[in-house]
């Protein structure tokens, strides 16, 4: 670590140090710690476009929104904030698009260059909650720690080659629709940026509303979605095996198979509830319908752009997409939500319940329990989560509900579509919400450590007793 100043070698191997106990604990401090950083960078006066500081609430929920990518908004992106501004944005959602715990690995080894059983133990602590206690982990379908090196080069490279990707596919299409070519340089890349990360921030006025009728760039930005809710080890897996199924890890298989699920039949229960619905569907031709029916469903799992006004959406509808939001995208992802895996694995526990079956399983693999009792917490947790938050903020805002529901939703599963109440909330329910972004990136993943952290061996059973339940 030559050229590094003492001081600051002495901070970051103390640092260092403290992530041995807890990884969790490391990455609750290291996005506080970004957060205070973007906080008061955004505040400063050449981040402003009208050259005044950001209002601190302002600020402080823009710098929460951007390193949790998350693209929820008190104020407009496009108009307040100048070039200098956005850019920050731009750094602060690839940061956060990462992972707090992957992007520390990938600095160290930069740094370093060489990667220590510490470092890949916080790097696979990103890829799996369960190893972020001190005890021994079983490593069958997942991301194996001698692995994790080759795993932080697919994350980086992951990134910048789909990031550059989509940004060459994108800038076509902004010059086609009336973007200055100079613009479209800068605008594609950012784009690109707010899809693979599923943030959802846009750098124009007016978001999506000019490319409303751009099918092939709303299709682009669905793919970046896509690619970036699904999670680096998936990514990684399918880097590995290609096409080759039967080689996919579980994890793998159980991602993929409950996105392309949730991502249909979420877009036929779009299509029937809005079919009728002249503020939204209901004008448009069948084939405009069917598409906007999967494009809406593809952004309710965690990428947050939007072309048609979503406060103008049916209460039923409201509903299904906080169903789709709560539930997110792919683990150690940049997506939210409490996750696909996580659902996958309670609906095979429910099955397997049903069928009388002495185990869980899929694929020819058994689930243990304390994966699911995993699941079970992170889901509690969750709820537990969103139902304070609603009630806080509906309390001091006086909004809606409904409104305040599925605004709080998209907060925790950091989506960032909304109905139009956060831009119109008092300064305390501003924070309130910020809370639950934070609590929503990193509230899951803590309280999985937790309860992974509670895992030891026991030299006695207690008496049983059965108390009722259903």
């Amino acid at each position: 670590m030559r050229g590094i100043p003492r001081t600051a070698r002495t901070w970051f191997s103390s640092l260092r140090d403290a992530t041995t106990s807890s990884p969790a604990r490391f990455a609750v401090t290291i996005f506080a710690i970004l957060i205070l950083l973007f906080t008061a960078l955004l505040s400063l006066p050449a981040s402003s476009a009208t050259g005044e500081p950001i209002p601190l609430a302002d600020a402080v929920f823009t710098a929460v929104s951007t390193v949790c990518v998350t693209g929820l908004s008190t104020i407009d992106i496009a108009t307040a904030f100048s070039p200098f501004g956005r850019v920050i944005i731009f750094i602060g959602v690839n940061v956060g698009g990462l992972g707090v715990l992957t992007f520390a690995s990938i600095l160290g080894l930069v740094i370093s260059k060489r990667l220590g059983l510490r470092a890949k133990l916080i790097a696979a602590s990103d890829t799996n909650p369960l190893r972020a206690h001190a005890g021994p982990v079983n490593e069958g379908q997942t991301v194996r720690l001698g692995e994790v090196g080759q795993l932080l080069r697919t994350v980086a490279l992951s990134t910048l080659i789909i990031e550059i990707i989509l940004a060459a596919a994108l800038y076509p299409s902004l010059i086609m629709a009336g973007i200055h070519p100079v613009d479209a340089l800068w605008e594609a890349p950012f784009y690109a940026a707010m899809a693979f990360t599923n943030t959802g921030f846009t750098p124009n006025p007016g978001g999506l509303a000019p490319f409303a009728d751009d099918y092939a760039l709303l299709t682009i930005l669905m793919i970046g979605v896509f690619l970036g809710s699904i999670g680096f080890p998936v990514i990684y897996a399918l880097w590995q095996h290609h096409w080759h199924v039967r080689k996919w890890p579980l994890h793998t298989k159980l991602t993929i198979i409950t996105t392309v699920l949730l991502f249909f039949v979420g877009a036929g229960v779009f299509l029937a509830l809005e079919y009728g619905n002249p503020k939204t569907f209901g004008s448009m031709n069948a084939w405009d319908t069917t598409f906007q029916s999967f494009f809406i469903s593809a952004m309710t799992r965690s990428g947050g752009f939007a072309v048609v006004d979503i406060g103008e959406l049916n209460g039923s509808s409201l509903v299904v997409g906080s169903m789709l939001m709560f539930v997110g995208g792919g683990s150690a992802s940049t997506a939210g939500g409490i996750k696909v895996t996580t659902l996958a694995v309670l609906a095979l526990a429910v099955f397997s319940e049903a069928k009388g079956r002495p185990a869980v399983q899929a694929f020819g693999r058994r689930i243990p329990s304390d994966v699911q009792r995993v699941a079970l917490s992170v889901v509690a947790w969750g709820a537990t989560i969103v139902a304070v938050s609603t009630i806080v903020i509906a309390q001091i805002s006086k909004e809606a509900v409904a409104d305040v529901l599925f605004d709080v939703t998209s907060a925790f599963g950091t989506v960032g579509l909304s109905t139009g109440v956060t831009a119109q909330l008092p300064d305390p329910a501003v924070y309130a919400m910020a809370l639950t972004i934070f609590m929503g990136r990193v509230g899951t993943v803590t309280l999985a450590a937790a309860v992974a952290a509670t895992s030891r061996s026991q030299l006695y059973s207690l008496p049983v007793e059965r108390p009722i339940v259903g």
